[in-house]
């Protein structure tokens, strides 16, 4: 399903790092992903971590030494560097940077890096004191003014025991920026998308809210799904508990108010707007400044207002608009009232009351409704419904123009 590390070929270099050990789960989760892991050690890698354990993860054999002439490398220096689509530098070490800034070529790592042509992600790791360094942060402003992508080190315990800024990025970080590297040529690299996603949240008092199941997962599916595919990603969300996708801008709008207004700002410079959050229909009419207190009373009275309808309200010329709809019974005849009704041109529907219920769910069995008719989705995860429905995007917007 589109994925741009699939069948991607990805040269892995391992440096001298006691955070060494976490570059086989990392080599691991690439292959995972569809990729060709190409591993480079330098010798001091070696010591830390196994060869023989990146050759049984990733199927290729090891690049270690330069000079060996039984080896792929040594036949060709540069080989593994003419035929990979992206270099990752995971973990990197102060030493290995410096090399990187200066352009010596004393190993397989620094090698291909002078060699190749191809996109770079560093991940450094180290000592903190070595990291704030002036000389490391020069070496590091090097590499990022000559083009090449850095994530982290981040704060946390390190090798000498100490807290402190070293710590490398975690696995699934470091593979979602590959994948927004990879994803530069995409098929929807000229499209501005803004998704939104979670359920919004209405505040009773300063502790209650009034809100409901969803736990957004299928907004940030379709925002992953698109920013795999080149597309510039907004994602207006109303929970920050989701992992946080690299490269899409993320705005934070908890209730409908928030929402509606950070929505219609980011849809006038969009060509798509997918309304995949649950907005509340209801909020009420006032909000208490203070706790409200159960004290004697048995029962509590609360005025509800009707909130605004975000997606009806938004019409920018040439907006392509997907909506929801989560309906508990005549699901096909709500959603067609509902896509007439707000003009959009396709309801994604969900029957709530399936076996398998849709909220917190890592998998969606929907309903696609167009102005041709309904098309029954079966149930899959929703990070591939989420290029189900790109693809409509892309289907509708051709038709377009």
């Amino acid at each position: 399903m589109k994925n741009p590390l699939e069948k991607c070929s990805i040269g892995l270099g391992i440096t001298g790092s006691i955070a060494s050990y976490k570059a086989l789960d990392l080599a691991s989760k690439l292959v995972q992903q569809g990729a060709s892991v190409h591993p480079l050690m330098t010798d001091g890698a070696t010591k830390i971590v196994t060869p023989i354990a990146f050759t049984a993860i990733t199927h290729n054999s090891v690049a270690l030494d330069l000079y060996d002439p039984s080896s792929d490398i040594g036949m060709d220096h540069v080989s593994v560097a003419k035929t990979i689509d992206l270099l990752i530098v995971a973990p990197a070490t102060a030493n290995t940077i410096a090399k990187m800034a200066l352009g010596i070529a004393d190993n397989p790592v620094t090698t291909t890096y002078l060699a190749t042509e191809s996109p770079v992600l560093v991940i450094p790791a180290m000592d903190g004191n070595m990291y704030s360094n002036k000389a490391t942060q020069n070496n590091i402003k090097t590499l990022k003014d000559s083009g090449v992508s850095i994530i982290g080190p981040y704060k946390g315990h390190l090798a000498s025991g100490l807290q402190g800024i070293g710590r490398m990025a975690a696995t699934n970080e470091i593979i979602d920026y590959a994948k927004l590297i990879m994803a530069q040529n995409g098929d929807m690299t000229n499209y501005k998308i803004v998704v939104t996603a979670g359920g919004t949240k209405e505040p009773l008092d300063p502790i209650r809210v009034i809100t409901n199941r969803s736990s957004g997962k299928m907004g940030f599916a379709i925002a992953e799904a698109a920013r795999d595919r080149g597309a510039k990603v907004t994602l207006i969300t109303s929970s920050n508990e989701n992992q946080p996708i690299a490269g899409v801008e993320t705005v934070i709008a908890e209730t409908v108010d928030e929402m509606a207004s950070q929505t219609k700002i980011h849809a006038k410079k969009a060509n798509v707007l997918i309304m995949a959050a649950a907005v509340s229909d209801w909020k009420p009419k006032v909000k208490s400044l203070e706790k409200l207190k159960k004290g004697e009373n048995h029962s509590l009275k609360l005025e509800l207002t009707k909130s605004e309808d975000i997606i009806a309200s938004i019409n920018f010329k040439g907006l392509i608009k997907f909506g929801f709809a989560a309906e508990t019974e005549n699901l096909i005849q709500n959603a067609k009232r509902k896509r007439k009704e707000k003009k959009l041109d396709l309801v994604i529907a969900n029957h709530i009351k399936q076996e398998n219920s849709v909220f917190g769910s890592d998998t969606n069995k929907v309903v696609f409704i167009d102005k041709h008719g309904a098309e029954d989705v079966p149930e899959m995860k929703k990070y591939d419904l989420g290029h189900l429905i790109i693809d409509r995007i892309k289907s509708i917007s051709d038709k377009k123009t």
